[in-house]
């Protein structure tokens, strides 16, 4: 069996409060990419995993896949195996939500492998204990996100077309909402942002949009801001950093013009990556 773990894109990203806990209460617009990692699982009699395409990423115990593949057998009181292969195409550390992505598709792999039977609620439930974003990406559509980002609603938009640039070193999530915490940062106006994606207005979009996280990234990276001014300058309609970075996308009118877009930075780039919104 094959299934694919499709990257997200930040349209908003607004910080609104703090749980006892310590997790960020966020209020998000997200979308799937075209741009996926794949997992090919293959019958085994314990579990296993292999890396493709990514020799700095664990494929011990830790990996979010095996981690899912237990949450699985626990659940469901098995002890059935699979062999694992992830061939990995989405940059790591980059607010794209590979990691969310590989785990939600082990777990809609594996429950329709092993014949579980489980619906996208009692999988949410469990994938929400391995990451904040696992629920969306087991949605595998565009939604607004709100609480820890477990608490969905479906919002419209249409396919865009997309230039990523990863123009630095990722900052730790912790370094990131420190800085955020230390800054006053304007919020996007998120109601509005979503009118403006359900109309495909990137004009509007661009008004209304925002990621709080960008702003406090940028005094750590200042990369981060270089890269957004370079998709405005090949001409993207709409940049914006995703998630806690470090890619910055930005969104294009027509195909063509991502295209041009795309031959001129991936000159200036190393990572610089051309893809679409999936939906």
């Amino acid at each position: 069996m094959e299934i694919q773990a499709r990257a997200k894109i930040n349209w908003t990203l607004n910080v609104v409060g703090r749980r006892p806990d310590g997790y960020h209460l966020l209020d998000m617009l997200m979308q799937p990419l075209a741009l996926h990692d794949t997992l090919l699982i293959e019958p085994s009699d314990g579990l296993s995993l292999k890396i493709d395409g990514a020799d700095g990423l664990s494929a011990n115990g830790d990996n979010l896949i095996l981690r899912a593949a237990k949450m699985l057998q626990t659940e469901a009181g098995i002890s059935s195996g699979a062999a694992i292969t992830l061939t990995k195409r989405i940059p790591m550390g980059a607010g794209l939500g590979g990691g969310s992505a590989d785990a939600a598709a082990a777990l809609k792999g594996l429950t329709a492998f092993w014949q579980l039977g489980y619906d996208l609620e009692r999988l949410c439930q469990i994938g929400v204990r391995l990451g904040a974003d696992v629920p969306f990406c087991l949605h595998d559509a565009p939604r607004r996100a709100q609480g820890i980002g477990e608490i969905l609603s479906s919002i419209q938009s249409r396919v865009f077309p997309l230039v990523l640039i990863q123009p630095c070193e990722a900052l730790s999530t912790k370094e990131v909402f420190t800085a955020y915490h230390q800054a006053s940062i304007a919020p996007p106006d998120t109601e509005k942002a979503a009118r403006a994606l359900a109309e495909g207005n990137l004009h509007s979009l661009k008004a209304f949009a925002g990621n709080v996280l960008e702003s406090a990234s940028i005094p750590l990276r200042p990369q981060i801001a270089e890269a957004k001014a370079a998709l405005y300058q090949s001409g993207a309609a709409f940049a914006q950093m995703t998630g806690s970075g470090s890619v910055v996308f930005g969104a294009y009118e027509t195909e063509q013009a991502a295209d041009r877009a795309f031959e001129i930075l991936k000159t200036r780039y190393s990572t610089c990556i051309r893809t679409a919104t999936a939906f």
